[in-house]
């Protein structure tokens, strides 16, 4: 389990925190909804993913005798606070969904209920959890829709934000689908198995190609997978992968599979398998990188290609493409000292949903889910009961249907700071998000102007922000 540093935030979270115990009011209760806007990559859903290093953060926050020093530099901080620094601990409770599963705008994806001292100094440290790892897992499960029944290996280490980033895309990237990774640290951490071949550099490194692909015959005679673009693919890697391919045989093993890295994927991959079927070599696999992403895949697979292997870096490290880039998760205080409480700012889409809430899935008799409803956290909601749209009410409404189950989609994950429910097997994530995505409703997952998913607010929630916006426009 990877630790981080107690000072992972904000320098304007700890001077909130300093004012807090100044005023007086660091130990009122407070609770924090997290979520975000809109979905990534122009699509319609998102895949929670992160909770898990999210929760160990909490459950090990404290600051040391190095911290307090360092802060005590900064001369910015009371001896009184910096005192109290040394007994600060997460002693909250955190409400939360399973990572894996689908989420969309609005919803609460995480509670955080404690004092104001605590649930403020932790947003940092939480959104960017949450923040990157959800928007991994969402861009892994597009990228894997995408390709169908074929295997996607995660190849992003060399372009990823940093060491951590690289360990956050493996994991995340397993959630969302990808299930085998490059990156070595990430397979010793969390269990994902590696896969890899050479690069180009192997082949350059010997006097000729065919002398570089008997080389790596030898040394990896039971997974030799050769790369057959360094000089030229049909001329020169196509026919010289054969010739070791049939020296391999010769010898009672078998060439694993090729890789494509440049070029036109869709006909070189017709043009490997047409070459190796016709040889007698069926079951070599044709595995394809260079820069590919959900709509490079579906391209290659419309135009008939042959990729049975599909390595996906950058794109997939960085969530680069349409909408990607980041995701615009939010901490947002919900109530606070007893009493519910709502941002409004001069842009109607910000408006935030008051009080505790509950978070409710709709699903059909046949496991499609319908709709999610939010309501109040004591509210009851029933069928026939109207809905609102949160960022329309007065214009879009509609009422629960009679053939619906009414699903509870969080739990407590943390109480009095310690975790209550660990979830960290990656493959129960993982099969978990393939589950999920086989829920939606049909058109969910298309690239091109996707089925959106509604989410509604309760009648109670409603009236309840309406009467907080009145009260504040008095």
């Amino acid at each position: 389990m990877l630790t981080y540093s107690p000072l992972f935030a904000d320098f304007y979270q700890l001077t909130m925190l300093a004012g807090y115990f100044a005023e007086g009011i660091h130990d009122h209760p407070a609770t924090f909804d997290v979520y975000f806007r809109d979905p990534p990559f122009q699509g319609n859903y998102a895949i929670f993913a992160g909770l898990e290093p999210a929760l160990n953060f909490l459950s090990n926050l404290q600051f040391g005798a190095e911290d307090i020093a360092y802060l005590q530099r900064l001369g910015e901080f009371k001896p009184e606070f910096l005192e109290f620094l040394k007994s600060f601990r997460f002693r909250g409770k955190v409400t939360a969904m399973p990572e894996g599963t689908c989420v969309f705008p609005k919803e609460p994806l995480i509670t955080v209920e404690g004092t104001l001292a605590e649930t403020q100094y932790i947003e940092a440290a939480l959104l960017n959890f949450i923040n990157f790892q959800t928007l991994v897992a969402t861009k892994a499960a597009r990228v894997t829709t995408a390709a169908g029944n074929k295997t996607v290996l995660e190849f992003g280490l060399r372009r990823a934000q940093g060491p951590d980033g690289g360990l956050s895309v493996a994991r995340a990237s397993y959630i969302g689908g990808v299930r085998s990774t490059s990156n070595i640290w990430a397979g010793k951490e969390f269990g994902i198995p590696v896969k890899g071949t050479h690069a180009h550099s192997w082949i350059m490194s010997f006097p000729d190609e065919l002398t570089a692909f008997r080389a790596y015959a030898r040394c990896f005679p039971h997974n030799c997978i050769l790369l057959i673009d360094t000089y030229d693919t049909l001329q020169s890697g196509l026919p010289n992968a054969l010739t070791v391919a049939r020296e391999m045989r010769a010898q009672g093993q078998e060439l694993t599979g090729i890789r494509l890295d440049s070029g036109d994927l869709a006909y070189l991959s017709k043009e490997v398998r047409h070459a190796f079927d016709k040889a007698g070599f069926p079951d070599v696999l044709i595995t394809a990188s260079s820069d590919l992403d959900e709509y490079v895949i579906d391209s290659v697979n419309r135009e008939g290609g042959c990729v049975d292997i599909w390595g996906v870096g950058t794109r997939l490290a960085t969530c680069s493409g349409k909408g990607g880039g980041a995701l615009g998760g939010v901490y947002k205080l919900a109530r606070c000292n007893g009493k519910p409480k709502l941002k409004i700012t001069n842009d109607p889409l910000k408006l935030t949903l008051p009080d505790r809430k509950k978070l409710w899935r709709l699903v059909y008799p046949d496991g499609t889910f319908f709709m999610d409803v939010i309501s109040l956290e004591d509210e009851k909601i029933a069928h026939g009961d109207r809905v609102f749209d949160p960022s329309a009410p007065q214009l879009r409404s509609r009422t629960i249907p009679e053939n619906v189950q009414f699903v509870s989609i969080r739990q407590t994950v943390m109480e009095n700071g310690n975790i209550t429910h660990a979830d960290a097997d990656l493959a129960v994530l993982a099969d978990r998000c393939a589950e999920q995505l086989r829920c939606l409703p049909e058109g969910s997952l298309r690239l091109l102007n996707p089925h959106l998913y509604k989410v509604a607010i309760s009648k109670g929630l409603n009236d309840l922000r309406t009467q907080l916006l009145m009260e504040y426009q008095k």
